[in-house]
Parts: structure tokens; sequence; C-alpha cells
């Protein structure tokens, strides 16, 4: 599993996220390999309808009412997203907060979350709460070129894979195969990528290398 977060880059928002969209579609397609895109809420919609699987980036904990500027788990739902991110480093939330949006989540129903950890503290924690997912990131690995989760915190994913009964994902600098081929071998079940995917110069390549990884592991 491949989860492409689009943040909030020029490069992933409008029309060039629907083309990005788009590259994920055909290399899940291609390689069989399960690949999620992460839009700007605003997108979505747009995104979903080139097929691939959407994930809103955040999603709050409240009931459709008299809210404004937050985003439901119904709104997202709407707009053609099967499940969200949440606390991700760039958008931390509190647990009273997470533990709030996952009880909405489930009670909403065929809704999938991945939960992001930053510690192995926070992995084993976040489990207790029993999201679909949860992504292990480092913060400090977050956007880096030359180290990645795989290469820096092996010790931990094998600690947290085993310590942990949810489906766990690496994030964090994760940007070629060898970063997959260990994320396998420590039997997480996929990755979270951002910019080594959308801000490279040939996004498709990249990402297919990183799904193709998948089939070798």
């Amino acid at each position: 599993m491949i989860v492409v977060n689009f943040k909030t880059y020029l490069q992933a928002t409008g029309d060039k996220a629907i083309q990005l969209a788009e590259i994920c579609d055909r290399v899940a397609k291609k390689t069989g390999v399960r690949i999620v895109a992460c839009p700007q809420l605003g997108d979505i919609r747009a995104c979903r309808e080139t097929g691939v699987e959407c994930f809103s980036q955040h999603v709050d904990g409240i009931e459709p009412d008299r809210h404004t500027g937050f985003v439901t788990v119904e709104a997202a739902k709407a707009a053609g997203a099967v499940g969200t991110l949440l606390n991700h480093s760039e958008h931390r939330i509190s647990v009273d907060e997470l533990k709030k949006t996952l009880e909405r989540i489930k009670i909403s129903g065929g809704f999938e979350s991945c939960v992001c950890s930053a510690t192995l503290e926070e992995t084993v924690n976040f489990s207790k709460l029993f999201p679909t997912f949860i992504s292990y990131e480092p913060p400090e690995l977050i956007g880096s070129r030359d180290k990645s989760v795989a290469s820096e915190k092996s010790d931990v994913v094998a600690r947290a894979v085993d310590a942990v009964p949810i489906p766990l994902l690496i994030g964090a600098g994760v940007h070629s195969t060898d970063d997959v081929k260990v994320a396998m071998k420590l039997r997480a079940v996929g990755i979270l990528v951002s910019s080594g995917v959308v801000l490279a110069t040939e996004p498709e390549s990249v990402l297919l290398e990183l799904a193709e990884a998948f089939e070798v592991s």
C-alpha cells in the first residue's frame, strides 16, 4: 500500500492534483499495488473521478451542525474520500480530539483512518484506539532527501510491528526502492510518501519504481 500525501503543494493543486491522481491510478492498475491519493479537500471529488482511491488529509470529530471552518466525516465522504489521515506532524491534534474523531468515523461506517505517530510510544498508545492503519513518521525525517525512517529507525519499526495489532505504514523521508524493501522485510504493510513523489521531475516514474518494489520484496 502506498499513500501519497499531496499536502498543499502547488504541484498537487487543482488541475495538477488531477494529473497526479491520474498517475496514482495508472500505477495502481499497472502494478496491482493499492495506491491512495490524499489531495486537499477541494480537489477530492475531481481526483476521485480519475478512478484512484482518495483519503482526506484531515477530518474533525464533529457532527454536521453549526460549525464553520471544519471538515466533517460526512463532507469528506460526500466528496468521494474513502478514508482520512489524522494527526500528521503538520496537523497535530490532541489525544482527546483524536479519540473523538475516530469515534465519529466508526459511527459513520465505511470510512478508513490512518493515524500518524511520531514515536514508538505514540504508536502503541494510538493502536488502542483501533484506527484502520497507523503510519509511523518521525518528524525530524519528514522531507529528508538522504535519510529515511527505513534507514534510520528500522529498529523502532520492527518493535512497532511486533507491539501493535494495527497494520503499520512507515513514512518520513521514504523515497527509494530500498526503503520499500526494508518496510516489507520488517512487515510493515506500506509507505506514506509526499515530496519524494509530488515534487519529483517525473513523479510517475518514481511512483512506479516504488510500487514495483513491493512485487520483488
